[in-house]
């Protein structure tokens, strides 16, 4: 079966930048920006993202466009005979799944906020009220139910119409609205009376709010590492979601180019989320950094404060649906891709197969709000879709990354010489070899160290075993090093 491929460049770009804009730009990115120090946190946040995401978004490009296969296939392709590099793949399919588990659930709410944005459900409550409402929107099964099916069956319609004619075709609309729904509310909110003392703390680095808190407690380990988390986060890579769309294009562009491209979309997006929201904040009296009740309770009570805030909160959360939509329809295609690689099903069937099986998968986040409600598998006040989210961002996403980078810099998988032939094929910026030291030895360590501080902030009970357990891992990376080092030197002599 021939393998289908993108119309345009642009295709490309505009697809892999909405798999890659999801919720942590517009949700989780605006909270922690005012958690931790507004312009000074977005600096170090840019930093890591250069020098961390976008060398492993052009290797999960690379694998895929080197395969011409998805996740489900691509390392059964490319490593070298007797690896067990493809044992992965059933961990990154997995995650595809459990991503769209919770993910259309969450999806879901964005739909059922812009219908109740625009017909005014909102006006006049203050932020209490507007809690009550997200309560009752996520204690009713039947409806939780009915909004995650209208998600699973848009998405899945639109991937049935093919890839060109549906992905791509609907996917670029998307974002050319996104994009333009976006710079209506920049301007709306910039242009609010008070907006200037936002725009100050959200443009203008104090490198003091990086290092302490508003009680003067320091935090900067705390505040770089969020950092780190989010540059890192925010591109969902390690799980293939990325990947397919690099099987579905030719070797005209260098893919470090086009990776930097998607880079600089994805971040424009979290980086106009910021403008929208902290003028608004600031103009209002409000607390950016209220966590994730800061979408659903704190804006839209913001916007009942604006003239026109009805009008003004319903094309936010037409932003915001179509933000999750993207990442839907793109991974929806990771999906189906699986089952046309392994078994060389038909798209259609693909389509049967996946819709029903998400439809089901996706029950257990559904209930977990209402029915299932007394399962809390991290204590009190935690749900099903906490378990799920834990799974994939806390385990398989900085996992998988290793992965890909291993797989693409050690002799005993794909190895550095192949990545660079297939990076650097077709026109553009090149991959820079000389940081291929700081690709084999440091970025794992890095990414090792995202994985150990994400358990050790979610299980702080456990935080001294955790801290024995991931010191002795560190202590023997760090002396597999030295060994390495030190045959190199002899070698050379």
């Amino acid at each position: 079966m021939e393998r289908e491929k993108f119309s345009s460049r642009l295709g490309f770009i505009l697809i892999s930048a909405g798999c890659a804009i999801g919720l942590g730009n517009v949700w989780r990115f605006p909270y922690i920006v005012g958690q931790y120090g507004g312009a000074a946190f977005v600096v170090v946040y840019l930093i890591f993202l250069v020098i961390m995401g976008l060398p492993i978004m052009a290797m999960e490009f690379a694998v895929g466009r080197a395969s011409q296969k998805s996740v489900a296939r691509s390392f059964h392709v490319l490593e070298p005979k007797g690896t067990k590099w493809h044992w992965y793949s059933y961990g990154a399919m997995a995650g595809n799944y459990l991503l769209m588990m919770f993910y259309t659930t969450v999806a879901g709410w964005m739909l059922i906020y812009m219908v109740k944005m625009f017909g005014g459900t909102f006006n006049g409550m203050n932020a209490e009220q507007v809690g009550a409402v997200f309560n009752e929107v996520t204690a009713d099964p039947v409806l939780m139910t009915g909004w995650m099916l209208v998600v699973t069956l848009l998405g899945f319609g639109i991937c049935s119409l093919g890839l060109q004619k549906g992905v791509e075709r609907i996917t670029k609309a998307m974002m050319v609205c996104l994009f333009l729904i976006m710079l209506i509310l920049v301007v709306r909110s910039v242009t609010l009376e008070g907006a200037g003392e936002g725009l100050r703390f959200y443009l203008v680095p104090n490198f003091r709010n990086l290092m302490y808190d508003a009680e003067g407690n320091m935090i900067l380990g705390e505040s770089v590492y969020a950092a780190m988390g989010q540059a890192f986060f925010t591109l969902s890579l390690g799980i293939g979601a990325l990947a397919i769309f690099g099987s579905y294009i030719g070797k005209d562009r260098s893919l470090m180019g086009e990776s930097v491209s998607i880079g600089v979309l994805d971040t424009s997006v979290a980086l106009l989320v910021g403008l929208i929201i902290f003028p608004a904040c600031f103009a209002f009296g409000v607390n950016p950094g209220q966590g994730p009740s800061l979408i659903f309770v704190t804006l839209p009570n913001v916007f009942n404060q604006m003239s026109g805030g009805q009008i003004w909160g319903g094309l936010f959360f037409l932003f915001m649906t179509f933000t999750a939509l993207s990442t839907v329809i793109a991974v929806f295609e990771n999906i189906l891709a699986f089952a046309m690689d392994l078994w060389g099903w038909s798209r259609k069937k693909s389509i049967l197969v996946n819709g029903a099986a998400l439809i089901l998968l996706s029950m257990p986040c559904v209930l977990g709000f209402n029915v299932w409600s007394a399962f809390q598998p991290f204590g009190a006040n935690s749900t099903v879709q906490d378990l799920e989210d834990f799974i994939v961002s806390n385990n398989l996403l900085p996992l998988g990354s290793l992965v890909y980078l291993l797989f693409c810099v050690s002799k005993k998988g794909w190895g550095w010489d192949n990545f660079i032939a297939e990076v650097d094929a077709g026109e553009g910026m090149k991959f820079p070899k000389w940081i291929r030291f700081y690709a084999a030895f440091i970025l794992p360590l890095i990414v090792l160290a995202i994985f150990a501080v994400g358990y050790r902030q979610k299980f702080p009970q456990w935080a001294t075993a955790l801290d024995i357990g991931f010191g002795l891992l560190f202590a023997v990376i760090l002396v597999s090093y030295v060994v390495k080092l030190v045959r190199y030197c002899q070698r050379k002599k």
